[in-house]
Protein backbone atom coordinates (compact mmCIF):
# COMPACT_ATOMS: atom_id res chain seq x y z
CA UNK A 1 0.00 0.00 0.00
CA UNK A 2 1.36 3.40 -0.98
CA UNK A 3 1.46 5.74 2.04
CA UNK A 4 1.62 8.80 -0.22
CA UNK A 5 -2.00 8.23 -1.28
CA UNK A 6 -3.14 9.47 2.13
CA UNK A 7 -1.44 12.86 1.55
CA UNK A 8 -3.55 15.49 -0.31
CA UNK A 9 -2.53 15.66 -3.98
CA UNK A 10 -1.55 19.33 -3.92
CA UNK A 11 0.67 18.87 -0.85
CA UNK A 12 2.10 15.62 -2.24
CA UNK A 13 3.03 17.20 -5.60
CA UNK A 14 4.63 20.19 -3.88
CA UNK A 15 6.54 17.88 -1.53
CA UNK A 16 7.82 15.68 -4.39
CA UNK A 17 8.83 18.76 -6.40
CA UNK A 18 10.77 20.21 -3.44
CA UNK A 19 12.51 16.90 -2.72
CA UNK A 20 13.52 16.56 -6.38
CA UNK A 21 14.77 20.16 -6.57
CA UNK A 22 16.74 19.58 -3.38
CA UNK A 23 18.87 17.08 -5.30
CA UNK A 24 17.34 13.88 -3.88
CA UNK A 25 16.78 11.39 -6.68
CA UNK A 26 14.11 9.06 -5.25
CA UNK A 27 11.51 11.59 -4.05
CA UNK A 28 8.76 9.15 -3.06
CA UNK A 29 11.14 6.91 -1.11
CA UNK A 30 12.47 9.92 0.83
CA UNK A 31 8.94 11.10 1.75
CA UNK A 32 7.98 7.62 2.99
CA UNK A 33 11.14 7.51 5.14
CA UNK A 34 10.39 11.00 6.49
CA UNK A 35 6.86 9.93 7.47
CA UNK A 36 8.14 6.76 9.16
CA UNK A 37 10.87 8.71 10.96
CA UNK A 38 8.33 11.26 12.20
CA UNK A 39 5.95 8.54 13.39
CA UNK A 40 8.64 6.51 15.21
CA UNK A 41 10.10 9.62 16.86
CA UNK A 42 6.66 10.86 17.91
CA UNK A 43 5.71 7.41 19.23
CA UNK A 44 8.82 7.23 21.42
CA UNK A 45 8.20 10.76 22.67
CA UNK A 46 4.58 9.92 23.52
CA UNK A 47 5.75 6.91 25.56
CA UNK A 48 8.13 9.16 27.54
CA UNK A 49 5.35 11.69 28.24
CA UNK A 50 2.98 8.85 29.19
CA UNK A 51 5.11 8.08 32.27
CA UNK A 52 4.86 11.74 33.28
CA UNK A 53 1.08 11.56 33.24
CA UNK A 54 0.53 13.49 29.97
CA UNK A 55 -1.93 12.67 27.22
CA UNK A 56 0.22 10.38 25.05
CA UNK A 57 -2.18 10.45 22.08
CA UNK A 58 -2.17 14.26 21.98
CA UNK A 59 1.65 14.30 22.24
CA UNK A 60 1.88 11.72 19.43
CA UNK A 61 -0.30 13.72 17.04
CA UNK A 62 1.16 17.12 17.90
CA UNK A 63 4.82 16.02 17.76
CA UNK A 64 4.25 14.11 14.48
CA UNK A 65 2.77 17.23 12.85
CA UNK A 66 5.62 19.44 14.15
CA UNK A 67 8.33 17.02 12.93
CA UNK A 68 6.79 16.67 9.47
CA UNK A 69 6.36 20.43 9.10
CA UNK A 70 10.02 20.95 10.07
CA UNK A 71 11.18 18.30 7.56
CA UNK A 72 9.00 19.82 4.83
CA UNK A 73 10.29 23.37 5.34
CA UNK A 74 13.89 22.14 5.63
CA UNK A 75 13.61 20.40 2.26
CA UNK A 76 11.82 23.41 0.80
CA UNK A 77 14.63 25.74 1.91
CA UNK A 78 17.25 23.35 0.57
CA UNK A 79 15.43 23.22 -2.79
CA UNK A 80 15.20 27.03 -2.90
CA UNK A 81 18.92 27.34 -2.13
CA UNK A 82 19.78 24.84 -4.88
CA UNK A 83 17.58 26.63 -7.42
CA UNK A 84 19.08 29.98 -6.38
CA UNK A 85 22.55 28.58 -7.08
CA UNK A 86 21.39 27.44 -10.53
CA UNK A 87 19.91 30.85 -11.27
CA UNK A 88 23.12 32.66 -10.27
CA UNK A 89 25.31 30.63 -12.66
CA UNK A 90 22.75 30.31 -15.48
CA UNK A 91 23.72 33.66 -17.15
CA UNK A 92 27.35 32.47 -17.35
CA UNK A 93 26.18 29.19 -18.87
CA UNK A 94 24.08 31.03 -21.48
CA UNK A 95 26.97 33.35 -22.31
CA UNK A 96 29.37 30.42 -22.69
CA UNK A 97 26.87 28.65 -24.91
CA UNK A 98 26.65 31.78 -27.09
CA UNK A 99 30.46 31.84 -27.40
CA UNK A 100 30.44 28.19 -28.47
CA UNK A 101 27.86 28.98 -31.17
CA UNK A 102 30.00 31.87 -32.43
CA UNK A 103 32.93 29.45 -32.63
CA UNK A 104 30.97 27.37 -35.14
CA UNK A 105 29.57 24.60 -32.96
CA UNK A 106 26.12 23.15 -33.51
CA UNK A 107 23.44 23.94 -30.94
CA UNK A 108 23.63 20.52 -29.26
CA UNK A 109 27.44 20.54 -29.01
CA UNK A 110 27.42 24.16 -27.83
CA UNK A 111 24.91 23.18 -25.16
CA UNK A 112 26.96 20.22 -23.90
CA UNK A 113 30.29 22.04 -24.09
CA UNK A 114 28.92 24.80 -21.87
CA UNK A 115 28.59 22.36 -18.94
CA UNK A 116 31.32 23.13 -16.42
CA UNK A 117 32.00 21.69 -12.92
CA UNK A 118 31.88 25.21 -11.48
CA UNK A 119 28.23 25.41 -12.57
CA UNK A 120 27.28 22.69 -10.09
CA UNK A 121 24.43 21.72 -9.61
CA UNK A 122 23.33 23.19 -12.95
CA UNK A 123 25.90 21.07 -14.81
CA UNK A 124 24.04 17.89 -13.82
CA UNK A 125 20.81 19.17 -15.40
CA UNK A 126 22.75 20.22 -18.51
CA UNK A 127 24.29 16.76 -18.79
CA UNK A 128 20.90 15.09 -18.36
CA UNK A 129 19.46 17.25 -21.13
CA UNK A 130 22.54 16.58 -23.26
CA UNK A 131 22.07 12.81 -22.89
CA UNK A 132 18.48 13.14 -24.06
CA UNK A 133 19.64 15.07 -27.13
CA UNK A 134 22.46 12.58 -27.89
CA UNK A 135 20.06 9.63 -27.67
CA UNK A 136 17.99 11.07 -30.52
CA UNK A 137 15.42 13.19 -28.72
CA UNK A 138 14.45 16.49 -30.30
CA UNK A 139 16.33 19.43 -28.76
CA UNK A 140 13.11 21.40 -28.24
CA UNK A 141 11.54 18.50 -26.33
CA UNK A 142 14.73 18.04 -24.29
CA UNK A 143 14.76 21.73 -23.32
CA UNK A 144 11.07 21.55 -22.35
CA UNK A 145 11.88 18.57 -20.11
CA UNK A 146 14.62 20.65 -18.53
CA UNK A 147 12.06 23.40 -17.92
CA UNK A 148 9.82 20.95 -16.07
CA UNK A 149 12.65 19.57 -13.94
CA UNK A 150 13.97 22.94 -12.75
CA UNK A 151 11.30 24.81 -10.78
CA UNK A 152 12.63 28.30 -11.56
CA UNK A 153 10.74 31.01 -13.40
CA UNK A 154 13.96 32.75 -14.53
CA UNK A 155 15.41 29.61 -16.07
CA UNK A 156 12.07 28.60 -17.58
CA UNK A 157 11.68 31.99 -19.30
CA UNK A 158 15.24 31.88 -20.63
CA UNK A 159 14.77 28.35 -21.99
CA UNK A 160 11.49 29.50 -23.54
CA UNK A 161 13.41 32.24 -25.39
CA UNK A 162 15.94 29.67 -26.64
CA UNK A 163 13.13 27.37 -27.81
CA UNK A 164 11.38 30.28 -29.55
CA UNK A 165 14.66 31.26 -31.25
CA UNK A 166 15.22 27.69 -32.44
CA UNK A 167 11.73 27.50 -33.89
CA UNK A 168 12.05 30.92 -35.54
CA UNK A 169 15.49 30.10 -36.96
CA UNK A 170 17.13 33.40 -35.97
CA UNK A 171 20.66 34.14 -34.79
CA UNK A 172 20.71 32.20 -31.53
CA UNK A 173 24.13 33.46 -30.41
CA UNK A 174 23.03 37.11 -30.37
CA UNK A 175 19.80 36.15 -28.58
CA UNK A 176 21.72 34.23 -25.93
CA UNK A 177 24.26 37.02 -25.36
CA UNK A 178 21.48 39.58 -24.94
CA UNK A 179 19.58 37.28 -22.61
CA UNK A 180 22.68 36.63 -20.47
CA UNK A 181 23.38 40.37 -20.25
CA UNK A 182 19.78 41.10 -19.20
CA UNK A 183 19.86 38.34 -16.58
CA UNK A 184 23.06 39.71 -15.02
CA UNK A 185 21.64 43.23 -14.99
CA UNK A 186 18.45 41.97 -13.32
CA UNK A 187 20.48 40.10 -10.69
CA UNK A 188 22.46 43.28 -9.97
CA UNK A 189 19.23 45.26 -9.51
CA UNK A 190 17.86 42.60 -7.14
CA UNK A 191 21.01 42.76 -4.99
CA UNK A 192 20.81 46.54 -4.96
CA UNK A 193 17.15 46.42 -3.88
CA UNK A 194 18.06 43.89 -1.18
CA UNK A 195 20.72 46.24 0.22
CA UNK A 196 18.18 49.08 0.29
CA UNK A 197 15.84 47.15 2.60
CA UNK A 198 18.65 46.06 4.92
CA UNK A 199 17.73 48.72 7.49
CA UNK A 200 14.17 47.36 7.69
CA UNK A 201 15.53 43.85 8.28
CA UNK A 202 17.88 45.10 11.02
CA UNK A 203 14.98 46.96 12.67
CA UNK A 204 12.81 43.82 12.69
CA UNK A 205 15.66 41.75 14.14
CA UNK A 206 16.26 44.35 16.87
CA UNK A 207 12.57 44.68 17.73
CA UNK A 208 11.89 40.94 17.86
CA UNK A 209 15.26 39.73 19.15
CA UNK A 210 15.64 42.31 21.95
CA UNK A 211 12.68 44.68 22.31
CA UNK A 212 9.88 42.12 22.52
CA UNK A 213 11.56 39.78 25.06
CA UNK A 214 12.57 42.81 27.16
CA UNK A 215 8.98 44.09 27.37
CA UNK A 216 7.50 40.62 27.94
CA UNK A 217 10.10 39.85 30.60
CA UNK A 218 9.40 43.05 32.54
CA UNK A 219 5.62 42.76 32.19
CA UNK A 220 5.61 39.14 33.36
CA UNK A 221 7.65 40.13 36.44
CA UNK A 222 5.25 42.99 37.23
CA UNK A 223 2.27 40.62 36.93
CA UNK A 224 3.98 38.18 39.31
CA UNK A 225 4.62 41.01 41.81
CA UNK A 226 1.03 42.26 41.60
CA UNK A 227 -0.28 38.73 42.16
CA UNK A 228 1.91 38.35 45.26
CA UNK A 229 0.89 41.78 46.60
CA UNK A 230 -2.84 41.19 46.16
CA UNK A 231 -2.60 37.70 47.66
CA UNK A 232 -1.17 39.21 50.87
CA UNK A 233 -3.73 42.03 51.10
CA UNK A 234 -6.81 41.52 53.30
CA UNK A 235 -10.11 41.89 51.51
CA UNK A 236 -11.49 45.35 52.22
CA UNK A 237 -15.25 45.79 52.29
CA UNK A 238 -16.48 48.96 50.62
CA UNK A 239 -20.17 48.55 51.38
CA UNK A 240 -20.14 51.52 53.74
CA UNK A 241 -17.87 53.59 51.52
CA UNK A 242 -18.64 55.53 48.40
CA UNK A 243 -15.94 53.64 46.40
CA UNK A 244 -16.96 51.78 43.21
CA UNK A 245 -14.08 49.25 43.43
CA UNK A 246 -12.99 46.42 45.72
CA UNK A 247 -9.39 45.23 46.17
CA UNK A 248 -9.35 41.45 46.02
CA UNK A 249 -6.86 38.75 45.11
CA UNK A 250 -6.05 38.40 41.39
CA UNK A 251 -7.18 35.03 40.10
CA UNK A 252 -4.41 34.85 37.49
CA UNK A 253 -1.62 32.31 38.01
CA UNK A 254 2.03 33.33 37.39
CA UNK A 255 2.53 30.24 35.18
CA UNK A 256 -0.15 31.49 32.81
CA UNK A 257 1.71 34.74 32.14
CA UNK A 258 4.97 32.82 31.64
CA UNK A 259 3.47 30.38 29.14
CA UNK A 260 1.55 33.17 27.42
CA UNK A 261 4.77 35.18 26.95
CA UNK A 262 6.69 32.20 25.56
CA UNK A 263 3.92 31.25 23.09
CA UNK A 264 3.47 34.87 22.01
CA UNK A 265 7.24 35.35 21.54
CA UNK A 266 7.48 32.21 19.38
CA UNK A 267 4.44 33.34 17.35
CA UNK A 268 5.80 36.82 16.61
CA UNK A 269 9.22 35.29 15.84
CA UNK A 270 7.60 33.08 13.22
CA UNK A 271 5.60 35.95 11.70
CA UNK A 272 8.66 38.23 11.73
CA UNK A 273 10.86 35.69 9.94
CA UNK A 274 8.20 35.37 7.24
CA UNK A 275 8.15 39.16 6.88
CA UNK A 276 11.97 39.24 6.70
CA UNK A 277 11.95 36.61 3.95
CA UNK A 278 9.32 38.54 2.00
CA UNK A 279 11.09 41.90 2.35
CA UNK A 280 14.63 40.65 1.78
CA UNK A 281 14.22 37.82 -0.74
CA UNK A 282 10.68 38.19 -2.09
CA UNK A 283 9.59 34.79 -0.67
CA UNK A 284 8.20 34.24 2.83
CA UNK A 285 9.80 30.82 3.31
CA UNK A 286 13.28 32.28 2.74
CA UNK A 287 13.07 33.83 6.20
CA UNK A 288 12.28 30.56 8.00
CA UNK A 289 15.99 29.76 8.32
CA UNK A 290 16.22 32.62 10.84
CA UNK A 291 13.39 31.31 13.04
CA UNK A 292 15.35 28.91 15.28
CA UNK A 293 18.31 31.25 16.07
CA UNK A 294 15.96 34.21 16.53
CA UNK A 295 13.66 32.19 18.81
CA UNK A 296 16.60 30.96 20.89
CA UNK A 297 18.00 34.49 21.22
CA UNK A 298 14.64 36.06 22.19
CA UNK A 299 13.81 33.34 24.73
CA UNK A 300 17.32 33.60 26.23
CA UNK A 301 16.93 37.38 26.65
CA UNK A 302 13.41 36.88 28.08
CA UNK A 303 14.62 34.51 30.81
CA UNK A 304 17.73 36.61 31.52
CA UNK A 305 15.54 39.68 32.02
CA UNK A 306 13.30 37.74 34.38
CA UNK A 307 16.30 36.38 36.27
CA UNK A 308 18.00 39.78 36.56
CA UNK A 309 15.01 41.96 37.45
CA UNK A 310 12.82 39.58 39.47
CA UNK A 311 14.78 40.00 42.70
CA UNK A 312 15.34 43.72 42.12
CA UNK A 313 11.67 44.56 41.56
CA UNK A 314 10.65 42.17 44.34
CA UNK A 315 12.84 44.05 46.81
CA UNK A 316 11.32 47.38 45.78
CA UNK A 317 7.77 46.12 46.42
CA UNK A 318 8.81 43.98 49.38
CA UNK A 319 7.69 40.68 47.87
CA UNK A 320 11.05 38.89 47.47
Amino acid sequence: MNILKFIPKKVRDSYISNVFNAGIKNSEKFIVRALLFGFIGSFLLSIIFYFFGSNSLLVLIFSFIIVEIMIYFTISLKASSRIKTMESCFPDFVQLMASNLRAGMTIDKAFLSAARPEFDPLDKEIMNTGREIMTGQDIVTALKNMQNRINSEKIKKTLYLIISGLKAGGNISILLETTASNMKEKEFLEKRASSNVLMYVIFIFAAIGFGAPLLFGLSSILVDVLIQITSQMPEVSTSNMNIPITFTEIGLKPEFMLYFSIIFLLSINLISTLVIGLVNKGKEKEGLKYFIPLAIASLAIFFLIRLFFSGFIGQIFGTS
